[in-house]
């Protein structure tokens, strides 16, 4: 076939998305490759939807208000999305896209059964599935039903379903086109739906198979459970029959019809062993093919299997790359880091170079390879045991994967001289002027780097920057460095075992460290109260803060009476934190810096819930009540026996953890500042490629790794396509959500507490900061979006340091993801806040505004109301 309005299958590959839309594409494909039978049939091109659409000049001004339509205004949708459905299926098919169908039918047979299916340039692509948004109508006989269907094919790319997923996949309705294949129908015994890797799990290596009996239809439409077959390595490890009560079939006239299921055959497999195992076969040729894993639709007739659909599984979180053929257990960074959002690829290829251990990227998120630590006896047991104390999820994830027995190979434990994971640094002594050194050789670093970078650009400015990162691992790694925060963390577990032992309290830790010196993440927070202060005194500030729309305020602010002082004591604040901002660790990400705009919501929640001087009265409450819980400790220890003994070594280790436990902070901030930096004189180059006419816009350069960039640089040449391609994979990584643990083979394992102590319908967490509190939860996504009150409940996936402003002003802490030694959980214990982390899916349980009661001490969240 040769008309631009109709192709044969045949004719087809996945390169023609554009022409025939993703299912025709890919159907194509799936006829190339040896083994693989479709049902033959042709596609109706999008040329001929471009011809039924110029047909009518008002679509596009409708296209239009649909784009401009907000995604959450459902009516405004379904309206619009409607009326361009009627319009398209009360357009006549043109003769010339006619008479190309209708001889195309006369080749495959004029009076045959056919199923009518869309086929979307925006469907079935890596990134985005789109199943089931458009329509496929079945078993559709006769040239004058078929060109009817085709119609109603084109129509459905406009039904409320496909507009949304459009909406939220970042796709313009104004870019799509409609394809239509037109296929020969297949009447089979049997049908289902094939996954070439195990949809739940993510295990590559289990394929599940579907299947009930006649039409496919049945399994889609939910109006049977089907049998359920899971294959591994050529065997059907697991079958699930069901009791199959209805089925869908062709009617003898057209169109497809329910029909009860013989009882006697209702219990009967819709597929014998071998033959589960035969479709997974011809799967893993078609997963081969297209590159990764697959959801396939097939049909079991007289003459064996036909595949009439293949689309990628876009659910499935990606695998890191291993380079070998080995077991690999891989250690999400992202939840030490309490940053889960996915990052761009310059974020990730700098995080690498400056990371102190190896990492591997997998679904725009970082990972770390943990499986000689599990591997060696000598490192397991030390390495399972400093995982638990931050996240006990993460160690039951790990137990899972060991108490199998066959995944982590045993390897010898390491030579005399290799400390085991999790091992005690040696001992320093308790004194502050430690961490007053620590502090002063980051600034000292830092101050030398903003002075040297100044004169560097182009292929220069990347030699410069590598050895600069080799600088930011030696401050990281210094020993000194690590002694400090170990010994902050090894007190305050002691403290926390020892008292909750000798005196059954429980967290005992968290009040003795309330007001510790040196805290560089909880001043942050209480210098933006100072701000306030400041703002608070001049109405004409407030007022003006109160409508602020772009990031250019602060040239603006010194026009209104008070201004200046305001401003300056803004840019004060800017001078010391401006480089934090959300998800910090990626260095693409913008720093508050660059949108100041950002912190006047927080400031604002400040003037109102705050008066004058609550910075300092914070930090000495805070202070008077380690002091007061110190002495009350001491006290009745001194009265058990050997009370002394215990009252001293307790006291030493008050003092210790007070010394070291606000340091553990400080290496963060230093990192993010050089990051700041570095970000600063990498734009710089961005703007000089922007001037060249090398690059359209600065920030291109994101989603560019670092030595890419270099290469950019060195060059004047890019691949504008790669950059577009990173694009659209980042939009695409955002709707993926990151496992705590993730095996080579594709398994996802998050965890479980296994508590037998939490109240029914309570959300179990992990305890990290002491108390209990009651009041309305603020479920907030976005720092920019928070509007808090004094006694509110934070709500959040995460919080890194740059949240540490809003704690001022809340009563208690829930996150989903977090331990006992992230951010989040050591400014709560610093600012006194009851707090519990690691409360999967807290977002989407916790509705915003319920009254909740966080138990920070024994884990766990109770809803009220």
């Amino acid at each position: 076939m040769t008309d631009p309005y109709v192709l044969d299958l045949r004719e087809v590959d996945e390169t023609q998305v554009s022409l025939v839309g993703g299912k025709g594409a890919h159907l194509g494909g799936l006829s190339r490759i040896e083994g693989i039978r479709v049902p033959a049939g042709f596609c109706v091109t999008t040329d001929a939807f471009g011809q039924v659409m110029a047909q009518e000049p008002s679509l596009g001004d409708q296209l239009d208000r649909l784009s401009r339509a907000d995604p959450d205004d459902n009516e405004a949708i379904r309206a619009l999305s409607a009326r361009i459905r009627r319009t398209i299926e009360g357009l006549a098919v043109p003769d010339g896209v006619a008479a190309a169908i209708t001889g195309a039918l006369t080749c495959f047979g004029e009076d045959a059964a056919y199923a009518v299916r869309s086929s979307a340039t925006a469907e079935d692509l890596p990134t985005a599935s789109f199943a089931g948004q458009q329509d496929t109508y079945l078993n559709v006989v006769g040239p004058a039903a078929v060109l009817q269907h085709i119609s109603r094919c084109w129509a459905s790319l406009f039904t409320e379903r496909a507009v949304t997923y459009r909406h939220r996949n970042g796709i313009d309705h104004r870019t799509v086109r409609m394809a239509v294949v037109v296929q020969r129908m297949v009447f089979p015994h049997a049908a289902g739906i094939l996954f070439t890797a195990d949809p739940v799990t993510g295990n590559r290596k289990d394929a599940t198979v579907d299947a009930g009996f006649g039409l496919g239809e049945a399994l889609v439409s939910g109006l049977v459970n089907p049998d359920v077959f899971t294959v591994r390595d050529g065997e059907v490890v697991a079958r699930t029959i069901a009791a199959k009560e209805r089925a869908v079939h062709a009617r003898p006239t057209g169109g497809t019809q329910e029909v009860a299921v013989d009882p006697r055959r209702q219990e009967q497999p819709a597929l014998t062993d071998a033959q589960a195992v035969g479709i997974v076969e011809l799967g893993r040729r078609i997963e081969a093919h297209f590159g990764r894993p697959q959801d396939i639709e097939w049909c079991l007739a007289d003459d064996g299997f036909q595949i009439v659909q293949s689309r990628p599984i876009t659910t499935l979180f990606p695998v890191p790359e291993s380079g070998d053929q080995d077991n690999h257990v891989y250690l999400s960074v992202g939840h030490q880091q309490m940053m889960t959002d996915p990052m761009k690829p310059l974020g990730l290829s700098v995080w690498q170079l400056t990371a102190m251990a190896p990492m591997q990227e997998a679904g725009g998120r970082l990972f770390v390879d943990a499986t000689r630590r599990l591997a060696s006896p000598a490192s397991r047991a030390g390495f399972l045991d400093l995982v638990g104390r931050g996240d006990p999820l993460t160690r039951d994830a790990l137990e899972t994967i060991l108490e199998r027995g066959d995944f982590v190979p045993s390897l010898p434990d390491a030579g005399p001289g290799t400390p085991s994971a999790g091992g005690a640094a040696p001992a320093i002594a308790t004194d502050p002027a430690i961490v007053a050194e620590l502090i002063e050789r980051t600034e000292v670093s830092v101050a030398a780097l903003e002075r040297e970078i100044r004169t560097k650009s182009g292929p220069e400015l990347f030699d410069f920057l590598r050895e600069a990162f080799v600088e930011h691992k030696r401050m990281l790694g210094d020993p000194l460095s690590m002694q400090a925060i170990m010994a902050g963390m090894e007190a305050t577990w002691w403290l926390n075992d020892r008292l909750r032992e000798w005196l059954g309290e429980k967290n005992a830790a968290d009040t003795l460290t309330l007001s510790a010196p040196d805290n560089i993440t909880s001043e942050m927070g209480l210098a933006l109260l100072d701000v306030a202060d400041v703002v608070r005194q001049h109405p004409e500030v407030v007022a003006f803060l109160e409508s602020v729309e772009d990031e250019g305020f602060l040239d603006d602010l010194a026009k209104v009476t008070g201004g200046t002082e305001a401003r300056e004591a803004i840019e004060a604040y800017l001078d010391r934190y401006g480089m934090r901002c959300v998800g910090e660790i990626d260095i693409t990400r913008p720093r508050w810096r660059e949108r100041p705009a950002t912190l006047v919501p927080v400031i604002l929640d400040n003037v109102r819930n705050f008066g004058p001087g609550a910075a300092a009265h914070r930090f000495e409450q805070g202070r008077q009540k380690a002091l007061e819980k110190e002495q009350d400790v001491l006290s009745r220890l001194r009265a058990l026996p050997d009370g002394d003994l215990k009252a001293d070594e307790t006291k030493r280790m008050i003092d210790r953890v007070r010394t070291f436990v606000g340091y553990r902070e400080y290496p963060k901030y230093g990192v993010v500042s050089r990051y700041f930096v570095y970000k600063r004189a990498l734009l710089e180059e961005a703007d000089r490629l922007v001037r060249a006419g090398v690059l359209p816009e600065r920030e291109d350069i994101f989603h560019l790794t670092f030595q890419e960039l270099h290469d950019v640089v060195c060059s004047h040449q890019v691949d504008g396509r790669l950059i577009q391609e990173r694009k659209d994979a980042f939009r695409s990584y955002q709707a993926l959500t990151p496992p705590r643990v993730l095996t080579s083979d594709g398994e996802v394992l998050n965890g479980a507490y296994r508590r037998d102590d939490v109240p029914a319908g309570a959300l179990t967490g992990l305890p990290v900061s002491a108390g209990t509190i009651e009041g309305r939860a603020r479920v907030v996504l976005d720092m920019a979006d928070a509007d808090l009150e004094a006694g509110d409940i934070l709500v959040t996936t995460f919080t890194d340091p740059s949240w540490s402003p809003l704690f001022v002003a809340i009563a208690g802490l829930v996150t989903e993801v977090g331990g006992l030694m992230t951010h989040g959980a050591v400014i709560a214990r610093e600012y006194g806040l009851p707090a519990v982390v690691g409360v999967g899916q807290a977002t989407r349980l916790i509705r915003d505004g319920q009254r909740i009661r966080v138990h920070g001490t024994d884990g766990y969240v109770e809803i009220l109301s």
